[in-house]
Formats: structure tokens, sequence, C-alpha cells
């Protein structure tokens, strides 16, 4: 369950940056009041971008897990 939130996470974080890096509009900046600009100073933003960066240093981890813990193979 909670790969799976950290996987959504790490996505919207990703498609921020998208919109930043394309458009030079941060989503994350308009949600907290910041506008829609890159708001460094913004407490609350702050607080979302290390959550992102907590959630994809968590996603690292799924390279490295045995997939056969997740789906063990069937036997018949």
């Amino acid at each position: 369950m909670f790969d799976k939130f950290a996987l959504v996470i790490t996505l919207i974080g990703a498609l921020n940056w998208g919109l930043v890096g394309i458009f030079r509009f941060d989503l994350v900046s308009l949600i907290t009041g910041g506008g829609g600009v890159p708001a460094p100073d913004n407490m609350f933003a702050r607080i979302i971008y290390t959550v992102v960066a907590l959630a994809g240093v968590w996603c690292i981890s799924l390279l490295f897990r045995d997939n056969t813990e997740v789906f063990p193979a069937e036997s018949n």
C-alpha cells in the first residue's frame, strides 16, 4: 500500500516538474498560494516538495526488490 502511495506522489511530482520545465508553471506553488510561479520561500510548498522527494527516494527501493515475493509463481 505504501509503495503505491509513494509511486503516485512521485508521479505527481514528476508531472509538476514537467510543467515547470516546459511552461515555467508550478502547480504546487499555485495550490499553496504562490500564484503558479516557483516560490522557494513558500513553507507549505517546500513541505510538499520534501514529501515528493521522500517518496522518490522510497521508490528507488522498488528497483531492487525481488518481484517473486509480490507475485509468487503459480504452482500446479
